[in-house]
């Protein structure tokens, strides 16, 4: 529902009542700054009564306003340009205290996180890395540093991780071109999303590769396609997004992992620590 709520208020428009089409001319008019504010703050702007503002969103079909502001703040985060983010995100924020602010922002997305990722999905991912044939990892711009993140780890574990590196849509393909059955390929997508990573991931599951997506939500454009679909609340801060939950489940992924490959971690990191120490890799205190 979020990528069609404006489609959906201009086609509901001659349903609904003075005052709310006047409500629904300033949500099309500034959906950019209604999209973090509170009901009763959005009925001041457009000049109508809190129970308006309610009413409105249940005859747009979200069960009460914050289902509704839901759906714009995932328009905002979609559309927005930068200039336009940072501006939202000081409307948001202030400028006083922001450490503090942000932080308590990505505190609240660890724990709403945690209470809706899907813990089956989780264990089914994990098992699909373990019995992998080979581990394409795929992650452009923002999402790069996480993708990065995972391929350094698993590498150290795998002799099989392949980090795609997205220079253009062409060498995309040709380095997922061997893909198959066998295979995963892990893909991390947030707003704003890339076509890049939309178009891969689609060809990897029509080469029937198993698809582990780590994404914002259940309709984001790589969700389709998943196998195994993992979601962490990613929120504007300023012209970035928060990648705190997302990383977070990055890092349980690479522990249970860890634990799945025991045995042959022991021996495979002894022979590491056996390397690092003749080149002296790290500076020993």
């Amino acid at each position: 529902m979020e990528q069609d709520i404006m489609a959906k208020i201009q086609a509901s428009m001659p349903h609904f009542s003075k005052s709310q089409k006047r409500l629904a001319q300033a949500v099309l008019k500034e959906y950019d700054k209604i999209a973090y504010i509170t009901a009763a703050k959005l009925g001041v702007m457009a000049g109508v009564s809190e129970s308006t503002v309610v009413r409105f969103a249940n005859e747009l079909g979200f069960e009460g306003y914050p289902d509704f502001q839901h759906a714009v703040q995932e328009l905002v985060r979609n559309k927005l340009t930068h200039n336009q983010r940072i501006e939202v995100s000081e409307q948001r924020i202030g400028r006083d205290d922001v450490l503090r602010k942000v932080m308590n922002a990505d505190i609240e997305k660890m724990r709403a996180t945690l209470e809706n990722i899907d813990h089956t999905a989780f264990a089914q991912a994990v098992e699909s890395i373990l019995r992998a044939r080979n581990i394409y990892i795929l992650g452009v711009r923002s999402s790069a540093s996480l993708a990065s993140f995972l391929n350094f780890n698993l590498s150290l574990i795998f002799d099989n991780v392949k980090q795609v590196q997205p220079t253009s849509s062409s060498e995309v393909f040709e380095q997922l071109l061997s893909i198959g059955a066998e295979d995963v390929i892990f893909a991390i997508s947030f707003p704003r999303y890339s076509s890049k990573v939309i178009h891969a991931v689609k060809f990897a599951r029509e080469q029937h590769a198993t698809v582990i997506a780590l994404t914002d939500s259940p309709n984001a454009p790589i969700a389709r396609d998943a196998t195994h679909l993992l979601t962490a609340q990613s929120d504007m801060a300023s012209f970035v997004d928060s990648l705190t939950a997302p990383l977070s489940i990055i890092n349980a992924v690479l522990v249970a992992v860890a634990q799945g490959k025991r045995e042959e971690i022991r021996e495979r990191f002894n022979r590491l620590e056996n390397v690092w120490d003749e080149y002296q890799v790290y500076v020993k205190q």
